[in-house]
């Protein structure tokens, strides 16, 4: 494969599997404000969702970043997953500046339903991959000092949604943590909650749902998340530091 680095920033952007994903999103605005993109897609986890894999995805995401991407499949339940896509992203990109982790397992079941096996596939995903994905970066982190960025999608759902919401609350923690933990390397870490945003898995009797509880009436956008975490990456956005951002129109 041909070795696409350039100086310039590096962003790796996990969970990017699908056109119309809040990850390409943020790959496609980080993409136009001038960072190389690295991102990781894993289309089994599509195929067994409701709404299936989208063929070409990862090509067609590729395309609309203009030549700045490179897509690395990988699954994230595999705890070795982590450090092999730093080394390719490495190989191919540079070292990466900031890690944008929009990468999920996400299975709706409550307290009485949810299987063992589904609770630890969500932890496994959602939690120990954050840890990992974040403990690669520090450890290889070679940027200078206040340009490295961590940012993290999480989500306050938790009736009906146990093992998602439950493994997004780790997910804060350990994102949360290396705001002090990487301080020494002048990295700066953050959550984003972007609340209802429809990118094809709601039912409609969940986007009535959603609209009613928003005051501007309406739902979030890939692009919206997208901007935020565009500012955030960005120098004006450095002061910004161990927090859980809600971005989410008002939601309630």
């Amino acid at each position: 494969m041909v070795d696409t680095r350039r100086d310039g920033k590096v962003a790796l952007v996990t969970g990017v599997g699908r056109t119309v994903g809040i990850g390409a999103g943020i790959a496609r605005r980080l993409a136009a404000a001038g960072w190389d993109i690295a991102y990781t897609y894993w289309t089994p986890y599509d195929e067994r969702m409701s709404w299936g894999a989208e063929p070409g995805a990862a090509d067609a995401i590729g395309e609309s970043l203009a030549g700045r991407g490179a897509a690395i499949e990988a699954d994230l339940t595999d705890a070795d997953a982590p450090a092999r896509i730093f080394d390719e992203a490495e190989r191919r990109l540079g070292n990466v500046t900031a890690l944008v982790m929009c990468h999920c397992e996400s299975v709706a079941s409550g307290l009485l339903d949810t299987t063992l096996a589904s609770f630890d596939r969500h932890f496994a995903v959602n939690a120990r991959a954050t840890w990992l994905l974040i403990r690669e970066y520090g450890r290889r982190f070679s940027g200078a000092h206040g340009t490295g960025r961590i940012i993290g999608l999480t989500s306050d759902h938790t009736v009906g949604n146990l093992p998602y919401g439950a493994s997004k609350g780790a997910l804060d923690r350990i994102v949360l943590a290396a705001a002090r933990e990487l301080a020494h390397l002048g990295v700066s870490a953050n959550v984003i909650n972007p609340g209802p945003v429809d990118t094809g898995w709601m039912s409609d009797e969940a986007r009535e749902t959603f609209l009613r509880q928003t005051p501007l009436n309406r739902l979030g956008t890939p692009k919206e998340t997208a901007n935020l975490v565009d500012f955030l990456c960005s120098p004006q956005g450095q002061w910004i530091n161990g927090q859980l951002l809600m971005s989410n129109g008002g939601f309630v």
